[in-house]
């Protein structure tokens, strides 16, 4: 995986880093956007535009925020949504389901309101 979504973006949902991301792999779900590990190429121009700085290469996340390489890669297993490698975010619409921790996380991140308002 090379691009981790955080929990900056929990209840932020700007979706500038979607309509940028040349391979339309930045997933939505209710909460929070996913990147999916096996269709990220790299390119980064995600963490250029993502106004919560939520987007960080896998191996530059700080440690707490680690588990957030698990969260963004189950996402799209069996488990949670069981998207697999469909190919592209724009064809599937808006998931109805989050990852566990992302659905339970609580609504003021760090005992702080969400840095920017939701999208959608």
């Amino acid at each position: 995986m090379a691009y981790v979504i955080a929990d900056g973006c929990i209840d932020c949902k700007d979706a500038t880093c979607v309509s940028c991301c040349p391979v339309d792999c930045i997933y939505e779900g209710v909460r929070t956007f996913y990147i999916h590990p096996e269709e990220c190429i790299n390119c980064g121009i995600c963490v250029s535009v993502c106004p919560p700085e939520a987007i960080f290469e896998d191996v530059e996340l700080p440690g707490p925020l680690k588990r957030f390489i698990a969260i963004n890669r189950e996402f799209f297993g069996p488990e949670v949504t069981g998207l697999g490698s469909p190919g592209g975010a724009s064809s599937m619409g808006a998931s109805k389901v989050d990852h566990p921790a992302v659905a339970t996380a609580p609504r003021n991140i760090g005992g702080k309101p969400a840095p920017c308002m939701p999208s959608s």
